[in-house]
């Protein structure tokens, strides 16, 4: 099937009976401080904690009874990890996980409290790709790449198409950015729905592929990403970027500070968790670098996966 609305329309049916419907939470303390209305689409409520859950679920419920028959492998930092350990377990087959050193902990514990069987790698793009194939050759799984792989982005859009369900009149979607699975499936879908919604994609300055190839027009690789905005530290896909230049009308780029600021004010003023990749949207809003009086503007809070014993407010 072609990577568009129907996929994703038909991803939604798939997974409907194994995620969550997640809430949509506003507060106008934070539309009167941003001088437009908020509605912060909650994916840090999902199973296991991030939006990820969409497209691995998809994924695995898409394979035939002889693909699946052998598990499912993938390389990520932790939660498409995560989300792949669970839906092999709903499933009942194995997972195999690469995951680079460098991974919170947190996100380690959760992939392994859903059965996945970790091998890590160095904290690099080309060791997880390298000991992900070996992993593929060793053991014969399907691999279920965390945001190239087309049924994993029709997963991944399903966030959007229930937030404008509910909310059909927005006039702006942000959504964060680093292989672009997710941005992918959600321009996908907002473009179907509603073609004058502009969707931006937002990203940490500091792991700024995304913005930079955006702009020139192809893409050119992340090679450091010193950011605290784990989820995010990837070169952006090729069929990823292709979609990007169709149907996304812009890239921000927020600095650190900024993710630290939005993560704390998120978690103290909406009273939930939200990681620091999940904050990287309302970072761009607390930075003002889009207008926005009188606009209603849609934000993707895309996971609450967080090491409590490593804050970044708390000094250590």
């Amino acid at each position: 099937m072609p990577l568009d609305l129907a996929a994703v329309r038909a991803a939604h049916a798939r997974i409907r009976p194994h995620i969550r419907r997640t809430p949509v939470l506003t507060n106008a303390a934070l539309d009167a401080a941003a001088g437009g209305a908020l509605f912060f689409k909650c994916e840090n409520f999902q199973e296991t904690g991030a939006f990820k859950a969409r497209g691995a679920t998809n994924a695995v419920f898409s394979l035939t009874a002889a693909e699946a028959a052998r598990g499912v492998a993938t390389h990520s930092s932790g939660n498409h990890a995560a989300a792949l350990a669970r839906a092999a377990r709903l499933r009942g087959i194995p997972a195999y996980i690469v995951m680079p050193s460098n991974s919170a902990q947190t996100k380690i514990r959760n992939v392994e409290a859903w059965g996945g069987r970790i091998t890590l790698c160095a904290p690099t793009q080309q060791a997880r790709e390298e000991t992900c194939a070996r992993v593929v050759a060793e053991t014969g799984a399907a691999m279920i790449h965390p945001f190239t792989d087309e049924r994993v982005m029709a997963g991944q859009g399903t966030a959007v198409l229930e937030l404008l369900e509910e909310l059909p009149d927005l006039d702006v979607i942000l959504c964060p950015v680093g292989g672009g699975g997710l941005l992918a499936g959600t321009a996908i879908a907002a473009k179907a729905l509603r073609p004058a919604i502009q969707v931006i994609a937002v990203e940490p300055a500091a792991a700024g592929d995304a913005a930079r190839s955006f702009q020139a027009g192809h893409i050119i690789p992340l090679d450091h990403a010193a950011t605290i905005a784990d989820g995010l530290r990837t070169t952006v896909g090729v069929p990823n970027f292709a979609v990007m230049q169709r149907l996304v009308d812009g890239v921000i780029t927020v600095s650190e500070e900024s993710i630290v600021t939005a993560m704390r004010q998120l978690w103290d003023t909406l009273k939930i968790v939200v990681e620091p990749s999940g904050a990287v949207p309302y970072a761009a809003v607390l930075a003002g670098k889009l207008p926005l009086p009188g606009q209603r503007v849609g934000l993707i809070l895309t996971g609450g996966n967080v090491d409590l014993d490593a804050l970044p407010w708390i000094r250590r």
